[in-house]
């Protein structure tokens, strides 16, 4: 029914996965590096902004009861959460929502904990903003991630802020009730706020589950932004719209004056028309695709142990994002080989901070075909590095 096959080409649609010029890749290279899909938004996505675009009038909006109703049906369904409609302002993006929730909430000088290896904005918004970077860095132990509690602790309690990935880019974990939970106690214990980083919520693979980490606990609930988007969903990140829930009166003040700060107002227009069509419609698209991204995964699993048995895939449970262990190849310029050898425009792991060194990061959001010809370019390259030493 829907055909995720279908190849779409990007180039010269002011892609900027697809522009490897302007990066200063080589031409070349086959791109699947920064986190959007090659698939085409749904037809109920498509339907709904070209209905607009004939519609022809784009001026100032903002989101109506309908609107909300459709968000709270999505999170209330999907995730068994209850969203108030006071709680949301409209963002153009979650990183966007980062940063003014870091300038909002702490000082200049105040801590910050992430746990890297870890998307890179969570970094550039602590630095960026003058604040303290603490890691409380994730260990990879019989190839699964998990959480150093203590050093958790001690680096919250040097803090004011913890930004939550969940579930976590890119080393692929769904988190469970029990660790939320456990992170949740240690930032009440210390007077931490938690900026959750939700985006990922809808990409979860068969046994694990999403919990939102606002909906364990009333008192989670009263210190946590949390962050969600349909951009990583349904494709749709150029179009700039992401929900923040704030259930904290103060927080949402807090936050709400630092946005109209930076000189925003209303959100756009095609963000609000594409997300409600998105949320009300494309619950079957979305069940689909998780299906093909799944026998994705399964394809580089497979291709790997076969293959290219000294580069392991950390076992995704959630994202569409493959994490790959290099480390047994012993290449000091990995990064290198997989660019300028292998064609291969990847992310290096050393990019999402301490403990990405060895590691390299796949987006598997394509056509299996783009994905089986990676793979191959994958073999051919790193077989010619590890064969000229």
């Amino acid at each position: 029914m829907f055909d995720f096959d279908k190849k779409v080409n990007r180039y010269g649609t002011y892609s900027i996965k697809y522009d490897p010029a302007s990066w200063g890749k080589p031409d070349d290279v086959l791109p699947m590096w920064v986190a959007d899909m090659d698939f085409p938004a749904p037809e109920c996505v498509v339907d709904a902004l070209t209905k607009l675009a004939r519609h022809g009038v784009f001026g100032y909006s903002e989101p109506d009861a309908a609107y909300f109703e459709t968000v709270q049906n999505w999170f209330s369904r999907r995730f068994n959460w209850s969203v108030e409609r006071e709680w949301l302002t409209i963002t153009p993006g979650v990183v966007n929502a980062l940063y003014i929730a870091v300038r909002a909430l702490t000082q200049e000088g105040d801590g910050v904990v992430i746990q890297q290896p870890v998307y890179y904005p969570f970094e550039g918004a602590v630095r960026h903003t003058g604040r303290k970077l603490l890691v409380n860095q994730l260990v990879f132990e019989d190839g699964k991630y998990i959480i150093d509690f203590d050093d958790f602790e001690q680096k919250i309690s040097q803090a004011k802020l913890f930004i939550l990935c969940s579930p976590h880019n890119p080393v692929g974990r769904v988190w469970t009730v029990d660790e939320l939970t456990r992170m949740g106690e240690i930032c009440l214990k210390h007077n931490v706020t938690v900026i959750a980083d939700e985006i990922w919520q809808d990409f979860i693979y068969t046994g694990h589950r999403h919990s939102v980490f606002s909906a364990l606990s009333p008192k989670f609930s009263d210190i946590t932004i949390t962050a969600t988007a349909p951009s990583k969903t349904f494709n749709l990140a150029g179009l700039q719209h992401a929900n923040i829930f704030i259930p904290n009166k103060e927080l949402r003040r807090k936050f709400k004056q630092e946005y109209r700060a930076s000189g925003m107002s209303q959100p756009g227009l095609a963000g609000l028309v594409t997300c409600k069509a998105a949320y009300d419609h494309g619950d079957e698209w979305l069940d689909a695709l998780l299906i093909y991204l799944a026998d994705n995964m399964r394809l580089i699993n497979s291709f790997l142990h076969e293959r290219l048995e000294k580069i392991k895939l950390i076992e995704p449970q959630g994202t569409y994002l493959a994490w790959l262990d290099c480390s047994a190849l012993g290449l000091s310029d990995l990064d290198d080989v997989i660019l300028n050898k292998a064609k291969l425009w990847f992310n290096d792991g050393e990019r999402f901070g301490v403990g990405g060194k060895g590691f390299t990061r796949i987006n598997a959001a394509c056509q299996r075909d783009v994905l089986k010809e990676a793979l191959i370019r994958l073999e051919s390259g790193v077989g010619f590095a590890v064969g000229a030493r």
